[in-house]
């Protein structure tokens, strides 16, 4: 298999991860019996950290088969280089004070309500909709 077809498997593994972790999985533990606010917010806090380390690896594996390919155009190569800066400012951002919200609550402190959630999800949206954009154009490619 070239390095094209690596990335295409990539992508589509990297879509299918954020979009069953952010999308499904965020909210549906919330829905279980017995699970409160504050324990579910601890797991997401677990599940977020790890999500966001995975996210890692499957970036900068894209990255390095994107320099070992050599043949993606920069039009190509933007599809996926948004997402990275869009997983960047999760982490460098978004997750850190989302957490820090998630431990006042989980500690008992009622807060105001908070647009940090819609951003994420705006963020994790957008994400989804540039790789699945991304694996749809190398699939062309071929």
């Amino acid at each position: 298999m070239s390095p094209e077809h690596y990335l295409i498997l990539l992508t589509f593994l990297w879509v299918g991860f954020v979009s069953a972790i952010s999308f499904m999985e965020a909210w549906l533990k919330f829905r279980a019996p017995g699970v409160t606010l504050p324990i579910g917010l601890s797991i997401g806090r677990l599940i977020f950290s790890g999500m966001n380390k995975v996210e890692w690896c499957f970036g900068l594996a894209s990255l390095v088969l994107i320099i070992v390919s050599g043949s993606l155009g920069i039009t190509t190569s933007f599809l996926l280089f948004i997402p990275i800066l869009i997983l960047l400012v999760q982490t460098i951002w978004l997750l850190p004070a989302m957490g820090k919200r998630a431990e006042l609550v989980i500690s008992g402190v009622e807060l105001p309500k908070s647009v940090l959630h819609f951003y994420y999800i705006g963020a994790e949206l957008v994400k989804v909709i540039l790789l699945c954009s991304f694996g749809v154009t190398l699939l062309g490619n071929l």
